[in-house]
């Protein structure tokens, strides 16, 4: 890499680091090529991107960035792994160290927020942001659901007891 790669390197990862809410740095030390496009292709499909970056160009893309605490992480051989939605990522990143002893979470930061690995563990048990859209779509039509039922039960019951009736003046008509 040349000056000039390296300075756009440096400027779109901190583009990048400006506009996201998460990064998790994790030690991918001795990953095949087959793992690591595995973990890849699994970053991509929660929504998240998966970056091997030199420490030195990384710490210069953390410079002035909510993540500027994660400098002390960079160390040894680190990647990072970045997306709006916190929890994707974060459950991304410890399901596959979970399957693959080689990839270890260090930490990570959810805006000016430092987690270890240990926080980084707990956020990916919390659920999605779709899940909790959906559950929040679910609560608001909850109620709505509700007086349907309230109003429509009147109905049902003066129904139930028109067919009571009939059946039993049907059951008088046939012991007759």
């Amino acid at each position: 890499m040349d000056r000039t790669e390296k300075q756009e390197f440096v400027a779109s990862l901190a583009a990048v680091f400006a506009e996201t809410s998460m990064v998790v740095v994790t030690r991918p030390t001795g990953l095949t090529v087959a793992e690591a496009t595995l973990l890849r292709k699994r970053m991509r499909d929660a929504g998240a991107t998966f970056k091997v970056a030199k420490n030195r160009l990384a710490t210069l893309a953390l410079d002035g960035t909510q993540f500027d605490g994660l400098k002390p992480m960079m160390k040894g051989p680190t990647a990072l792994a970045w997306s709006h939605d916190p929890v994707a990522v974060a459950k991304a990143a410890v399901e596959f160290a979970r399957t693959n002893e080689k990839f270890v979470v260090l930490g990570g930061s959810l805006g000016t927020k430092l987690l270890d690995a240990a926080g980084i563990k707990a956020l990916s048990e919390l659920p999605s942001l779709d899940q909790l859209r959906a559950n929040l779509v679910g609560m608001l039509q909850t109620p709505a659901t509700r007086i349907a039922g309230v109003l429509a039960a009147p109905g049902a019951q003066i129904a139930r007891v028109l067919a009571a009736y009939s059946t039993k003046d049907e059951a008088i008509a046939e012991a007759a």
